[in-house]
């Protein structure tokens, strides 16, 4: 059939209105292909394709148009136009409640696009396009598209309406937002919703839908941009300020920032610099590439959220438009997703340091869904084999930045004691925790108190077994002393009053480096406590009575003052009167003897009708009704092993009822606190003696040298200085690769025996990092002993090499992939219950370093940096630093050189 000429008059209107129109086919082609072709009415629908909106009656005219083969004039459609859809036209917006076959026919974009190029469409209507979706597993044309408000963050008081299909990424809507605020797609920008009751969301995962996204039409969508200087305008109210010490025109070097510190975070503000100082991370998150990266949806990852957290940080410290900034958000975080920092209690920056390696690693995983992987042992392959296959399907499941810069592969080789089977694995490590040498002896200061009361007592430092024993005190004293151990009770003594008194066999671990020990000379003819001996070793405490008004502050008007004595006396003078002339033999030297003229025996009897003192067959045991430690009862060394003296002065041989004279002092029976007195004994309590020596203030005062009584020598094993000699970190890294026997608590399978064994295991380094972090175990935990090691441990700045400690077949031509610079430590000063963290790090820009403690920023030069506080080291590749060098032009000035410059460049120094 040929086709109809159009009339003159609609021919000249088309002509105008669509000058570019196809060549017309005739009108059953026109049929054929808009009502039963491949890309016709026919095609199902499929999620994601276009069609489109055509006005009922105007398509109906073309079916008669094309139905009657052209003979009437007055049927030609003309343009098509669908101003019957519209509201109104100037925003051309859909009307509500149309219904489809009654207001309007779906078309498939090719026969959309065929109908136009026909007949044209009515100039200046937009076509009304709209994306096939599919809700709840059914397919439809979604002909109202949700219509968001986009507002910019800097003027909050104009909306923008756009819309979108359910089917739209949020990263259409970002990208949307960006054109119509005219803001470059290189500047970083974020979305935010308003919900209906009026708070505001981040929308963090641009790669899902606005439906996935759940937004509704008329939703308000806020898009900021980062301000130059590393922060976000949403967070600039005055309450939550991310920065401090600000200056809106300060101008410094990117990444010299301080990190104010929140209370005990000094512990993160170490790790974050050090991080922040490794050049490949800290470019992967200014250059946005993070962003790409993200990963909302790992089960194992922190929602983005702790990556998006660290780039706000690594943004603002290297703007340069901050002296220091508060890492409040991000602390908050990481208490969040990782409970045990929660709070502001002090801890380990190498705790944290993991914790954030591994947190930034799932949240900027590569791989979205991780496939199950199994692990295979080398059953006799070649190792080459196995360990690229151990790394590969390693990469299957962890992808990331952290993975590209910071991961390497172990050689683990297992081999069990009792078949020989011989197990080697390839494992992934992220850094290296090498341990220290530890001695085996420790340093420790006593005070020596002899028998003889003319010499002072000696402070002695002395070297015994860390594992050692009080006896192994006692035998390295003597060697000093030349008094027999068996003729020593150890004591700690706090607080005027012994806290502990020591058995021969009791752990040194128990002593800390900050008790006061006092090793007491005793007489060697008496085992404390057993009946049949000759002697009795007496606990002596020193008490002043104090006024009246003072008891409040003192133990029933007496007060503990001085050094309490560990004093031996024969078992047949325990008399009171024997005993006070052994007291006052044993204070003769800054206790005056009173002359005859000055002792006044008074009126009152020699013998006042007293409770007894406990018989000599009971000064073995302890009492429960001591209040005092229990260490001083009857466990202690009073009642141990100890040979006990005599001590050379006068007095009586019997045990008569309790004498008071008005002599220096009285003696009082006591608990084993000094706190109360004890005027009675029960026959059956084997209670420990403890004797006081009460003093009152005037007698005190005349006879009692004070100055004298607190003196003391230093033995010349005192002046030594006992330096540890340092160690060098390649001897460390040898530690670390030394077989080893598995624990008890840990032991390994064979599945050869079929049975549990301790057997050897040997860590070798096959493959390093780009960034090697070592971990110093400068902190020791076993069941003996909890200590922090202070070894000086010597670590080069340049030129690392481990060549020799890489079992992998190496490559001769590039040695520089063996080679390491340093880049960063983490410091720890102080002890295992506090301490304090800081910083050196090199700058990736300037190759200056520079000392990061808290707030406070100050370069230094490279002499300053070794010390006993290095607590982690990060160290670069040299191969890694020249790739990640700047490569200047011929017409640009000479640069600073980056970390691990040739050993010939001398740092300035600005101090």
């Amino acid at each position: 059939m040929a086709a109809v000429a159009e009339s003159p008059a609609a021919a000249a209107a088309a002509e105008d209105r669509e000058p570019q129109r196809e060549a017309v086919p005739g009108l059953e082609s026109q049929r054929r292909q808009i009502e039963n072709g491949e890309n016709g009415r026919g095609p199902p629908l499929r999620t994601g394709e276009s069609w489109f909106l055509v006005e009922r009656h105007w398509y109906k005219q073309w079916e008669v148009h094309v139905q009657g083969g052209g003979q009437d004039p007055s049927t030609f459609p003309g343009c098509i136009n669908n101003a019957e859809l519209f509201e109104d036209q100037v925003n051309w917006r859909l009307k509500k409640g149309l219904v489809e076959g009654e207001d309007y026919v779906l078309l498939p974009a090719a026969a959309w696009h065929y109908l136009v190029s026909w007949y044209g469409l009515e100039h200046g209507q937009p076509p009304i396009e709209r994306k096939v979706v599919e809700l709840s597993s059914i397919q439809k044309v979604e002909v109202y598209p949700v219509e968001l408000l986009l507002i910019q963050h800097s003027d909050m008081d104009t909306a923008h309406p756009a819309q979108f299909n359910r089917t739209d990424s949020i990263d259409l809507v970002l990208r949307t937002a960006q054109e119509q605020f005219l803001v470059s797609p290189q500047e970083e920008t974020r979305l935010w919703i308003k919900n209906a009751e009026g708070s505001f969301e981040r929308l963090c995962n641009t790669r899902v839908t606005v439906l996935d996204a759940a937004l509704q039409t008329g939703q308000v969508v806020i898009m900021e941009t980062r301000n130059k200087d590393g922060t976000w305008p949403s967070a600039q109210l005055p309450a939550m300020s991310s920065t401090s010490e600000e200056d809106e025109d300060f101008q410094g070097q990117p990444g010299i920032c301080g990190l104010t510190n929140l209370g005990n975070t000094c512990f993160m503000n170490s790790a974050l610099q050090c991080l922040s100082n490794v050049p490949q991370l800290t470019n992967y998150f200014l250059k946005n590439r993070y962003l790409e990266e993200l990963n909302f949806c790992n089960p194992l990852g922190m929602k983005g959220e702790i990556a998006e957290a660290y780039a706000d940080l690594v943004k603002q410290a290297w703007s340069g438009h901050h002296r220091s900034i508060v890492p409040h958000v991000f602390k908050t975080k990481v208490g969040h997703f990782a409970s045990q920092f929660l709070g502001y209690q002090q801890h380990d920056s190498q705790e944290l340091l993991s914790f954030l390696l591994d947190g930034l690693h799932e949240d900027l995983n590569r791989v979205k869904k991780k496939e199950y992987v199994e692990l295979c042992d080398a059953a006799g392959r070649p190792d080459q084999e196995v360990a690229r296959e151990a790394w590969q399907n390693h990469r299957r499941r962890n992808d990331s930045v952290i993975v590209d810069t910071f991961h390497g592969l172990f050689k683990s080789t297992v081999v069990c004691p009792d078949c020989g089977n011989v197990s080697v694995t390839f494992d992934p490590f992220c850094y290296l925790s090498v341990p220290l040498p530890v001695t085996h002896k420790r340093v420790m200061e006593v005070f020596f108190v002899s028998m003889d009361p003319r010499r002072k007592p000696e402070q002695h430092r002395l070297v015994v077994p860390k594992r050692g024993k009080i006896s192994d005190l006692c035998v390295a004293l003597a060697k000093h002393t030349g008094v027999s151990p068996e003729r020593m009770m150890v004591a700690d003594v706090f607080s005027h009053r012994f806290y502990k008194i020591y058995q021969l066999e009791e752990s040194l671990s128990s002593i800390l480096d900050r008790d006061d020990i006092f090793i007491y000379e005793v007489s060697g003819r008496a085992a404390i406590g057993e009946n049949s001996r000759e002697d009795v070793v007496l606990p002596i405490y020193l008490r002043e009575r104090t006024p009246a008004r003072d008891y409040n502050n003192s133990y029933y008007g007496l007060m503990l003052f001085g050094h309490p004595l560990l004093v031996s006396v024969p078992r047949d003078r325990l008399s009171w009167d024997a005993l006070y002339h052994i007291l006052l033999y044993r204070l003769s030297r800054y206790v005056t003897r009173p002359s005859s003229d000055d002792e006044d025996d008074g009126d009152e009897k020699d013998l006042e009708d007293k409770d007894n003192l406990p018989k000599p067959g009971h000064v073995a045991g302890g009492s429960s009704q001591d209040p005092g430690p229990e260490q001083a009862g009857p466990s202690s060394g009073v009642a141990g092993g100890s040979r006990a003296p005599v001590d050379n002065a006068p007095g009586p041989s019997h045990w008569p009822q309790r004498a008071r004279r008005k002599h220096l002092f009285t003696l009082q029976t006591v608990n084993s606190n000094g706190t109360s007195d004890r005027s009675t004994f029960n026959e059956d309590t084997h209670a420990q003696p403890y004797i006081a020596i009460d003093w009152e203030p005037e007698m005190k005062k005349r006879y009692y040298d004070e100055v004298e009584a607190e003196g003391y020598v230093k033995h010349d094993c005192v002046g030594y200085v006992l330096k540890k000699a340092p160690v060098r970190l390649q001897e460390c890294i040898e530690l670390f690769t030394t077989t080893e026997t598995l624990e008890k608590e840990n032991p390994w399978y064979c599945p050869n025996c079929k049975q549990h064994q301790l057997a050897t295991k040997k860590l070798d380094l096959w493959m390093l990092p780009e960034t090697l972090i070592i971990h110093l175990k400068r902190f020791s935990y076993t069941k003996f002993s909890r200590e922090k090691l202070d070894t000086l441990v010597e670590f080069p700045i340049r030129d690392l090499d481990f060549s020799k400690f890489v079992v992998k077949p190496q490559n001769e031509s590039a040695p520089e992939l063996y080679k390491y610079d340093l880049i960063a430590v983490s410091n720890h000063y102080g002890g295992l219950r506090d301490g304090h963290y800081t910083t050196f790090a090199c700058n990736k820009d300037s190759g200056q370093w520079h000392y990061f403690d808290d707030n406070s920023v100050s370069p230094v030069t490279e002499n300053q940096i070794e010390s006993k506080a290095a607590y982690v080291l990060f160290y670069q590749r040299q191969d890694v630093a020249r790739r990640l060098q700047p490569q200047p032009s011929l017409s640009d000035p000479p640069a600073s050189p980056a970390c691990g410059t040739p050993a010939n460049f001398e740092f300035m120094d600005i101090n």
